[in-house]
């Protein structure tokens, strides 16, 4: 097998994958280009997640190969995998993403932190990114004394303060109203296109298409077809 096009700055290929016994992807394959937002979409227990984790070098792939930048991940190490995630690449979840004893810039600036980074230069690299998503005020406020849609931006600052390659997104808006939804993901990706950041996008809600440049939809573990941002109308998906 070949390695994937230069311009793909993700690239993956027949992932199979199962939890415990259960189907989770079955023969996905799927390329991200390099500044690229795409949103990956489809019901609940589609797959999406499964297929953020292989991308991500969270999971390895029962079957199939998944490359970053022209590097094999899926033969990497567990360790070299985690340093890859530490330096490469930003995550951002839906579930409880913050630590309740450090504050917003501390939970902001912890990768950095982790890295060996100085306090001084962290705190500073964390307030900028806080400041740019206009949570600024709230650096010394432990996350028990914010809202979501607040803990979800610093939870965006931290995934981009390293300057990452990729951001994976997983759910991001669940825990938020339809309101807080859209301009939630309206700063993660105007926040991105900015700096030149990948961003691979995955929700339930289809209004999450809006956002991005490219869909990739899954049913069941499958591709249920992919379309461009502007040919949505007129293309219709491919068949399962």
């Amino acid at each position: 097998m070949g390695t994937p096009p230069d311009n793909d700055v993700l690239w993956a290929r027949a992932l199979h994958h199962a939890h415990q016994g259960s189907p989770a992807l079955l023969g996905v394959s799927i390329n991200v280009r390099a500044g690229e937002i795409l949103a990956v979409t489809g019901p609940r227990g589609s797959g999406k997640s499964t297929l953020l984790h292989c991308l991500s070098g969270q999971l390895v792939p029962d079957e199939g190969e998944v490359w970053f930048n022209s590097s094999p991940v899926h033969t990497l190490s567990e360790g070299a995998r985690e340093t890859l995630r530490r330096e490469r690449f930003g995550w951002v979840g839906a579930g409880r993403q913050l630590l309740p004893e450090l504050s917003a810039w501390e939970n902001a600036a912890l990768p950095l932190l982790m890295r060996g980074d100085g306090h001084r230069v962290s705190r500073a690299a964390a307030q900028e990114w806080l400041d740019r998503l206009d949570i600024g005020d709230i650096a010394k406020r432990r996350p028990v004394d914010l809202g979501h849609a607040q803990r979800q931006r610093v939870a965006i600052a931290r995934a981009l303060v390293t300057g990452p390659d990729v951001v994976f997104a997983d759910e991001p808006t669940a825990p938020l109203h339809r309101a807080d939804r859209d301009q939630l993901l309206r700063t993660l990706t105007s926040a991105a296109r900015s700096h030149g950041i990948t961003v691979v996008l995955a929700a339930g809600d289809p209004e999450i298409s809006r956002h991005a440049d490219r869909t990739f939809a899954l049913v069941d573990g499958r591709p249920a077809g992919a379309t461009r941002t502007e040919d949505r109308e007129l293309t219709a998906p491919a068949p399962v």
